[in-house]
């Protein structure tokens, strides 16, 4: 009788650290930030040109014929207004000739070809996930802005 005593305050203490551990593994996994989807974007496709803080200073600027510009003062170039329709065009580039030059990727093209190899057969609206995409992108950059 005493044995099963043991045992069950024993039983009780392992599912006590059990629900105990999973409780504070819950509230760490919540207590994570959310993924900052524009930053991710930036750093993955602006950040080698334009650098990782936007000034126009990455990695690959001296391969370009043209440094790229400081992301940082936009709006205080467009008297104190984030030019978001400018950018939003610029970084999608619907309006650029095939064969044409620029200075700047083509990213709207670039994220169709990526999300169709990702998507692969499933169907999914692809000119809603690049417009995502690239509001997505320029939030953060509106968020780069010198004050």
């Amino acid at each position: 009788m005493k044995a099963n005593k043991v045992v069950a305050k024993l039983v009780m203490k392992l599912v006590a650290g059990s629900v105990l551990g999973w409780a504070v593994a819950s509230s760490a996994a919540w207590a994570q930030p959310k993924m900052d989807v524009g930053k991710r974007e930036f750093e993955a496709n602006c950040a080698s040109c334009h650098g990782m803080d936007g000034k126009g200073r990455g990695p690959l600027v001296e391969l370009l014929r043209k440094s790229p510009p400081d992301l940082t003062q936009l709006s205080k170039a467009n008297q104190g207004v984030f030019p978001m329709n400018r950018l939003y065009t610029t970084i999608e580039g619907e309006n650029v000739a095939a064969h044409g030059s620029r200075d700047m990727p083509v990213w709207g093209r670039d994220y169709r070809v990526k999300d169709a190899e990702y998507f692969m057969d499933a169907p999914y609206d692809a000119q809603g996930l690049v417009r995502a995409r690239i509001l997505s992108l320029l939030e953060y950059i509106h968020r780069l802005q010198a004050k």
